[in-house]
């Protein structure tokens, strides 16, 4: 276990901090290809876009929950669903 104790309300928290960035950043989070250029494709210039660089960790940190989840048989619902 990765040390979350509350799959569900962590969850609800990254999901938060997610959206947070994705508005300040102008990415759609429905847009399936946007979120997986943030993850998969980091730009050079990135580096200097903090937002964008959190968002990028934020989705990552996502996937990994969501795999831990799966893993115990837990389902993590789509980002930004209750």
């Amino acid at each position: 276990m990765s040390g979350f104790e509350n799959y569900g309300r962590e969850m609800a928290e990254l999901d938060r901090e997610i959206v947070h960035y994705a508005a300040i950043c102008g990415v759609d989070l429905s847009d399936q290809a946007a979120v997986k250029t943030c993850i998969e494709d980091p730009h050079a210039t990135w580096a200097a876009d903090k937002a964008r660089q959190s968002l990028r960790g934020l989705l990552m940190l996502r996937l990994k929950l969501e795999t831990e989840m799966l893993e115990q048989g837990l389902s993590p619902g789509s980002l930004g669903s209750k």
